[in-house]
C-alpha cells in the first residue's frame, strides 16, 4: 500500500482579496502535493476558508449583511481560485460548516477534561486585523505614543471575561520538541525564531471571546466563543475527521502531516498548534514549512502604496502556467522573493519559450512534416543516447531528495539543466542534415527526443501542469498515469503527433 500523505495550505482569511502571497502558497502545496503523487503517494491536499471572528461581523455589518451571507459570497472567491491557479486540491474546507464546528468543539472538551482551559479576564492589546493578542515587546511603539504591528495594523486596549489556555505550562515540552525533531520547523531560521520566542516566555493564552457572537460557542460555555485560532487552527484535522472519538477511513492521513503557511502566521502554527494538541494527548503534524512574503518591485506590498499584485489579472496577461513557473522557480522556497513583470517576461522568454517551447515545436514539427506525423522507434543507443538517460534518472531520484527538503527551485534548475541536455543533443546531431546523410541515425535522434520530451513532460506536471498534458497529448498520450514508475509504460513509437502548435508566445517587452 502507498504511503498516506497529507498536505494544506492554511485557510485563508474570507474577508481578503486574492493577492500574489494566496497564489504563492496554494501554488507551492500543489507543486508538493503533485510531486508526491509522482513518487506514489497517496496524497490528500486540502485548502479552505477561515469564517469567523470580529472583523467579519464588523464587514457584514457595514455592507448590512448576516455574517454567514458575506462568508458565502466571499468563501466562493477563494474556490474559484482554486480552479483558477488549477490546483488538485481534494478538499477545501470552510470553518462554518458543521465537520468544522464539530472537531474544534472536540478539542474544546478534550483541553477542559485535562484542565487545561480557566476563567479569567483579559487585559491587553489585541489587533482585529490579526485576530492576535500581542505582548507590548512585540509591538512597535509609534511616534505619537500608540503602538501598531509589525505588518502596521492598529491594535486595541480591551479588558473581558475570557477562558484561558494554559500555554506557559507547555514551554519545557515545545523546546524538547523542537529539539528532537529538527525539522519539525522549516526552514532553519524560522525554526530559530519560534525557538527564541518561546524561551523568552509564554504566557497563557486567551481562548474565548465575549464580546461578539461571530464564531463557535464554546461547548463548556454558552456565553463565549472560541478566539478564531483556536477555531481555525483545527480545521486541518477536520478535513481528515481526526478530531473525533473513532477511527474512520480518512483519519489515518493524519499520520502523515505536512502544514505550509506564510511567515507572518508561523506562530500561530508551530506553537500555538502543537501545544493544543500536546495537551489534549493528540498526534501533532510532521511538519511546518513557513515560506517568504514577496515584494513588488523591490517595494513592500500594501494596500496604501495601492501596488497589491492581483493574480488573477497576472494570468490573463500572461497565462497560468507562466505565472506557475514564475512564483516556482523565481526563489528559493522560504525566502522572500521580488516580483517584477520584467523577471517574469524574462523567465518566459527564456525559460520557457527558448528551452522548453523551441525544443518541442523544432523536434516535434520535424515528425509532423517529414514522417507523416508517426513517431519512430529508436534504432540505436550510443554514448550520447546514454548520457540523456543517465540525466533522466538522475531528475527522479535527486529530485525526490530535494523536494524531500522541500527544495522547489533546485528540483526546477535540474529539469531545466535536463532540458538543456536535450536541446544539446537536438542540435548537435543536426537531424535536418541527418534526413539525407544518414536516414536510421535520423530517425533515432527524433525517437531519443521525443522519448525525452515525453519524460519532461512528467518532470513539469507539478510545475506547469497544463503544459505538461498539453505535451502528452501532442505525442498521443490522451489518458496518463502521472507517476516515475510508470513514465515507461506510456509506449510512444508509432503514435500519431497531433498538430504541434507553440506551447508559449514570446513577450515583447
Amino acid at each position: 500500500m502507498t504511503d498516506k500523505y497529507y498536505i494544506t495550505t492554511p485557510i485563508y482569511y474570507v474577508n481578503d482579496k486574492p493577492h500574489i502571497g494566496h497564489a504563492y502558497t496554494s501554488v507551492a502545496t500543489d507543486f508538493i502535493a503533485r510531486f508526491m503523487r509522482l513518487k506514489g503517494h497517496d496524497v490528500r491536499f486540502q485548502t479552505g476558508t477561515d469564517e469567523h471572528g470580529l472583523k467579519i461581523q464588523k464587514a457584514a455589518e457595514s455592507k448590512g449583511k448576516e455574517p454567514l451571507e458575506l462568508c458565502d459570497e466571499n468563501s466562493r472567491i477563494f474556490r474559484d481560485l482554486t480552479t483558477t491557479l488549477d490546483l488538485s486540491n481534494d478538499d477545501f474546507i470552510r470553518t462554518t460548516e458543521q465537520r468544522h464546528i464539530d472537531g474544534a468543539s472536540f478539542l474544546w472538551n478534550r483541553l477542559h477534561e485535562r484542565n487545561q482551559i480557566y476563567l479569567g479576564e483579559y487585559t491587553g492589546w489585541y489587533s482585529i486585523n490579526d485576530e492576535t493578542f500581542y505582548n507590548e515587546k512585540d509591538l512597535v511603539k509609534q511616534s505619537d505614543g500608540s503602538f501598531k504591528t509589525v505588518t502596521g495594523g492598529p491594535v486595541d486596549w480591551i479588558t473581558e471575561k475570557s477562558y484561558f489556555f494554559k500555554l506557559s505550562e507547555w514551554s519545557d515540552k515545545l523546546l524538547d520538541l523542537y529539539k528532537k525533531n529538527p525539522d519539525f520547523i522549516s526552514p532553519k531560521s524560522k525554526r530559530n525564531e519560534v525557538i527564541k520566542f518561546v524561551e523568552s516566555g509564554l504566557n497563557d493564552l486567551s481562548v474565548s471571546r465575549t464580546s461578539f457572537n461571530w464564531g463557535i460557542k464554546t461547548p463548556t460555555d454558552n456565553d463565549h466563543i472560541m478566539y478564531v485560532w483556536l477555531d481555525a487552527l483545527t480545521c486541518y484535522a477536520n478535513g481528515v475527521k481526526y478530531l473525533t472519538d473513532s477511527e474512520n477511513e480518512l483519519s489515518v492521513y493524519w499520520n502523515n502531516v505536512v502544514h505550509i503557511v506564510g511567515k507572518d502566521i508561523l506562530r500561530h502554527h508551530a506553537v500555538y498548534w502543537p501545544a493544543f494538541l500536546l495537551a489534549a494527548d493528540l498526534k501533532l503534524p510532521n511538519k511546518i514549512f513557513a515560506h517568504g512574503w514577496w515584494t513588488n518591485e523591490g517595494k513592500k506590498i500594501s494596500k496604501s502604496l495601492g501596488n497589491v499584485i492581483d493574480p488573477i489579472e497576472i494570468i490573463n496577461n500572461y497565462g497560468l502556467d507562466q505565472f506557475r513557473y514564475f512564483l516556482l522557480r523565481e526563489v528559493p522556497f522560504g525566502n522572500d522573493g521580488d516580483f517584477s513583470v520584467k523577471a517574469l517576461v524574462n523567465r518566459i522568454n527564456s525559460d520557457l519559450v527558448n528551452d522548453l517551447g523551441n525544443l518541442c515545436q523544432r523536434s516535434l514539427t520535424m515528425i509532423e512534416k517529414k514522417l507523416e506525423s508517426i513517431i519512430p522507434g529508436k534504432t540505436s543507443k550510443g554514448p550520447n543516447e546514454e548520457i540523456l538517460e543517465k540525466s533522466s534518472e538522475e531528475v527522479i531520484i535527486k529530485g525526490s531528495n530535494m523536494i524531500d527538503e522541500f527544495k522547489i527551485h533546485e528540483y526546477i534548475r535540474i529539469v531545466w539543466e535536463h532540458i538543456g541536455r536535450v536541446n544539446k543533443y537536438f542540435n548537435d546531431n543536426k537531424p535536418w542534415e541527418l534526413e539525407k546523410s544518414d536516414e536510421e541515425k535520423f530517425l533515432n535522434v527524433l525517437a531519443v527526443t521525443t522519448e525525452q520530451i515525453r519524460n519532461i513532460a512528467f518532470f513539469i506536471n507539478p510545475i506547469i501542469p497544463e503544459t505538461s498534458i498539453k505535451i502528452l497529448k501532442t505525442i498521443g498520450i490522451d489518458e496518463c498515469q502521472f507517476s516515475f514508475k510508470k513514465i515507461n509504460n506510456h509506449n510512444i513509437v508509432g503514435n500519431n503527433i497531433s498538430s504541434v502548435n507553440h506551447l508559449f508566445t514570446r513577450i515583447q517587452e
